[in-house]
């Protein structure tokens, strides 16, 4: 059984690419005083469990601003893996190698993405928590769906909506629905060698840890910055 006293070697990486589409300059934008990937950053030196917390980027300046909140950034990230269609987990493989090369490998990797600043370091420690519980091979956050997807459904051209909600649908109370839950982008751990196997964090043996809604905030739209703020500006 693996310790819980975090003594594994354990890699958190966080992906910082400088290009982003919902909001310019996502990653280094300042969010009540601090730049957004301050936030993850902090929160994973504050857990005080990782062997090293590497900054995957493709820029100067986010690497710079990385390194002053206590980040590595051992490299920068290839163009090839920093472009809007790039896949999540070459930039993953592409770290372990590069760590591999220089005679560092790792038992375990956490993905914590940047934009969610509201993660803190318990709900790290809990997952990793969870992950030695249930002695699982992959661990992703998910917190509870707004509105049941069972009250969903898309629309044709006509914008005709027979038969839009189910008739078993259409008799429950909403209350009386069953509770979806939705991945939240907050926290994605793996063992290494499963993750290499599978090319995904949703393989076998994986498991839920619950976050609640607002601390599961993603920010990817302007919307969701504005959010962020005034959730950070009633909590200091």
């Amino acid at each position: 059984m693996r310790r819980i006293d975090f003594m594994s070697k354990i890699l958190a990486l966080i992906p910082a690419r400088a290009g982003s589409k919902g909001v310019k300059n996502k990653n280094i934008r300042e969010l009540a005083g601090k730049p957004l990937i301050a936030y993850t950053i902090i929160e994973a030196v504050k857990s005080n469990m990782f062997e090293d917390i590497i900054v995957s980027t493709d820029s100067k300046k986010i690497a710079d601003i990385a390194r002053r909140y206590g980040a590595d950034v051992p490299f920068l990230r290839p163009k090839e893996l920093a472009l809007d269609d790039s896949h999540t987990i070459d930039v993953i493989l592409h770290c372990l190698d590069f760590m591999r090369n220089i005679d560092k490998e790792y038992q375990e990797i956490i993905l914590l993405q940047p934009t969610s600043p509201l993660r803190k370091a318990h709900h790290i420690k809990e997952a990793y928590q969870l992950f030695n519980k249930k002695h699982a091979d992959f661990i992703i956050s998910v917190c509870e769906c707004e509105h049941s997807p069972l009250w969903t459904n898309i629309i044709d051209k006509d914008l005709k909506m027979d038969n839009f909600i189910g008739e078993e649908v259409k008799s429950m109370r909403r209350q009386n629905l069953p509770q979806y839950y939705q991945l939240n982008g907050a926290i994605y751990l793996a063992k290494v060698d499963r993750l290499i196997e599978e090319k995904s964090f949703l393989g076998k043996n994986s498991y839920a840890y619950i976050m609640n809604r607002k601390d599961s905030i993603d920010i990817d739209s302007e919307i969701d910055f504005k959010f962020c703020e005034m959730i950070s500006a009633s909590s200091n």
